[in-house]
């Protein structure tokens, strides 16, 4: 089977958003591709900012990792020319924030923030976040407990249960 490049390319992308410390030369056996091939491909994929970065996934429920974690829907007030923008771009400043996202709903944006305690991430809430102009409102919601994150199951052991096929 001949794929294009464009299919070459998207599975390399699921193959390293998967394990991103999987070589080249793994990735090329996968795909039955030359190894030079998967490199060329990744560059380009680096350059034109397909691939912006490569991140690691950490189990924060460990003891000495111990973060917590919310989720923050934000009601804003958009601006002429500018809509949603000049509030978010302000947002993602934070070191706090992790992720800003314009969704839709009834809030504008969702944004993820960690702490070192739930009153910490109050007071961003309370003396960061809420005074910014143009926020109108601001609901928390903390993080109790992770199932899943970028596609990986986080408890000890993923159950496999194979699907009945009923005729």
């Amino acid at each position: 089977m001949n794929r294009t490049e464009q299919e070459l390319r998207q599975e390399i992308l699921a193959l390293i958003e998967r394990n991103a410390r999987l070589e080249v030369e793994k990735i090329a056996e996968r795909l039955g591709t030359p190894p030079a091939d998967v490199a060329r491909l990744i560059e380009e994929m680096e350059a034109d900012r397909t691939i912006l970065g490569y991140h690691t996934l950490i189990n924060e429920e460990k003891p000495d990792e111990a973060r917590v974690r919310a989720v923050i829907e934000v009601a804003v007030r958009p601006e002429r020319d500018g809509g949603f923008d000049r509030v978010a771009h302000r947002i993602c400043r934070f070191p706090e924030v992790r992720t800003v996202y314009l969704v839709s709903g009834q809030s504008d944006l969702r944004i993820e923030v960690s702490g070192a305690t739930m009153r910490e991430v109050a007071g961003f809430v309370a003396s960061k976040l809420a005074p910014i102009d143009g926020v109108r409102s601001t609901v928390t919601h903390f993080l109790l407990k992770k199932y899943k994150e970028a596609g990986v199951f986080l408890d000890e052991e993923e159950d496999y249960e194979r699907l009945k096929i009923v005729p």
